[in-house]
């Protein structure tokens, strides 16, 4: 996963957390708004009960009591005996009861309660009728509108289910003293109450509908939200993707043009790609880095766009100009790729993996762990594959020796922690023996031409004579015969004709002796007017003498040959060239 479509992920994670954490918010604010309303609904109900008691009660203090027919339901009020006028017969003869207004109230809100399930209750704490004792709550909230003056509210429980609990104060009257004043109040005074109890269960049963109804309709809400968040963020991560995939058809296209000037360089890369990988894992890296570690890895070189081909291709070693040249491909590589955003992360991984641990790395000479340690795994990595691959000057070392460099020149060359995984994570490789720099090809031996052709003859020079040599030794090459064609008194050929002259007999003379030859032989041009020839078959070199006898009739210049078994002569070095010839 790319650091564009990680960076992604992360800000739609944060945006669902957002949008799950505002539709939760707005889910509460609708359920507590729900049961606070029928809450309130529940308040309002106890007051207007409340204030519809005491209107009834205003108005019967007001006319002195109501008298009413003496019946089951409305006996005299024993209260009321002190009143010398309690009860009356009228003309009629209907015996008649007065009816104060506390009791002509208990005995609707006794109708009430049957009819409605609306408990009301009058109360004091200065009883006329023990009937009106007042509860604990009642006691409590009388004591409170003693002195506040106002009416107490509360939400209880009672026997498990909720009430509104509403107490309104009942302040004397004159009127009421009729009743009243042998009690000791006078007017003003807080008498009792009138309380009221209503049972929250309906309330909160439309409540918990109607929050059941909001949760579905922001449950929906939440869905089509959540399902924008995740096609935009599946459209952002196509169209990143799709701008990675063409910065990466561009960038590979340019590793594949490296690749393509240099075919060691194609399987370098893959190789410490893999190693890195290998070795990061086991020092145990997540996912993430390991996905920048492998793109790192596989455009640590791209750098060398810029390297030119006279340095990027030497087979041999490099001089110190050059040396330098071949150096800033890491901070060619750096800039390449800092600019691009997908890349900017594993460019810094690039710049720094040719620095070493002990400081003597380039271009910046960091140490330690200043240099990021993803950059330090890929330099153990890119040394072990060099380690482990054939070169034209060098060969290739086993693992287990591989392994044991990392191991000697961990703490310089090497951060100590990553060589210790590496010894772990590449113990196991298995390196393919078909690595090589060594030419197979046509096009690498055209490559090879550009450096060890003769400019003159179009043959190839002592260096390249050496490097054959090499290869014979260690069998990669299996020519097994050694040949010299020896031109003299090519010197007074020069003296009387020119240089120029000179050189164009030479390449005559070279290009007779691939024709005679064919493509069965190496051919080198040696100390000027002498040629070297590698064949795998033995010939018989009296026909070329003749050939070149007969091409060169028309001037002052012999010929002769020497024949050698390259193994059975040990040869092995331009000197022993030198001495088995005494040239």
């Amino acid at each position: 996963m790319s650091a564009k479509n990680r960076l992604i992920n992360k800000i739609s994670t944060w945006i669902i957390v957002l949008w799950s954490l505002v539709i939760a918010i707005v889910m509460a604010m609708h359920i507590y708004q729900n049961y606070n309303y029928a809450k309130s609904l529940a308040i309002n109900e106890a007051r207007v009960s409340v204030q519809k008691d005491l209107a009834f009660r205003s108005w019967g203090a007001s006319h002195g009591g109501v008298y009413v027919p003496i019946t089951k339901r409305t006996p005299p009020n024993p209260y009321l005996s002190h009143i010398k006028n309690r009860d009356v017969t009228t003309n009629d003869g209907q015996h008649l009861t007065l009816m104060n207004p506390a009791y002509t109230l208990s005995q609707m809100m006794k109708d009430y309660t049957k009819l409605y399930g609306i408990k009301g209750h009058i109360t004091s704490l200065t009883l006329l009728n023990p009937k009106n004792r007042p509860d604990s709550w009642e006691r409590r909230g009388l004591k409170k509108a003693e002195k506040s003056g106002k009416p107490v509210i509360e939400e209880v429980h009672i026997n498990g289910k909720g009430y509104i609990r509403y107490l309104n104060p009942m302040v004397t009257k004159k009127s009421c003293l009729k009743c009243h004043a042998f009690q000791g109040y006078k007017a003003g005074d807080i008498r009792g109450g009138v309380s009221v109890s209503i049972p929250l269960e309906r309330y909160y049963s439309s409540a918990f509908y109607h929050s059941l109804l909001d949760i579905f309709t922001l449950l929906v809400l939440y869905l089509i939200g959540l399902f924008a968040i995740l096609y935009g963020k599946k459209k952002t991560i196509k169209t990143v993707e799709e701008k990675i995939k063409d910065y990466e058809q561009n960038i590979y296209a340019l590793v594949n043009l490296i690749e393509k000037r240099d075919s060691y360089t194609a399987g370098h890369t893959r190789r410490v790609a893999k190693y890195s990988t290998l070795i990061a894992k086991e020092m145990g890296f997540d996912k993430d880095a390991l996905d920048d570690l492998y793109q790192a890895s596989m455009l640590h070189d791209i750098g060398k766009i810029s390297t030119p081909d006279a340095v990027l291709l030497k087979p041999g070693g490099l001089n110190d100009l050059e040396y330098d040249i071949i150096k800033e491909h890491v901070v060619v590589g750096y800039e390449l790729l800092k600019d691009i955003d997908i890349y900017r992360d594993i460019a810094q991984i690039i710049r720094y993996h040719h620095e070493r641990y002990d400081g003597k790395g380039y271009p910046y000479g960091l140490k330690g762990d200043r240099i990021p340690m993803l950059s330090q795994v890929m330099t153990v990595a890119d040394a072990f594959d060099a380690m482990t691959t054939d070169r034209v000057y060098k060969s290739k070392k086993s693992v287990s020796q591989a392994l044991k460099e990392i191991e000697r020149f961990s703490g310089a060359q090497f951060n100590p922690k990553v060589a210790k995984a590496a010894l772990k994570a590449l113990r196991d490789i298995e390196v393919d023996s078909n690595i090589s720099q060594i030419p197979t090809t046509k096009r690498e031996q055209e490559r090879f031409a550009y450096f060890f052709k003769d400019i003159i003859t179009d043959t190839y020079n002592q260096d390249y004579l050496t490097f054959m040599l090499m290869q014979i030794e260690t069998n990669r090459y299996d020519y097994s015969y050694i040949y010299g064609l020896f031109l003299h008194n090519f010197t007074q050929y020069n003296q009387k004709n020119g240089w120029a002259e000179g050189d164009k007999l030479l390449a005559k003379v070279a290009k007779e002796i691939k024709n005679i030859y064919a493509e069965d032989i190496v051919l080198f041009r040696m100390y000027g007017d002498d040629f070297i020839l590698l064949s795998r078959e033995k010939f018989d070199m009296q026909v070329a003498i003749d050939a070149l006898t007969s091409f060169l009739d028309n001037v002052d210049i012999s010929v002769t040959a020497q024949c050698y078994n390259i193994k059975e002569k040990s040869i092995k070095t331009l000197i022993d060239v030198k001495d088995i010839f005494s040239c």
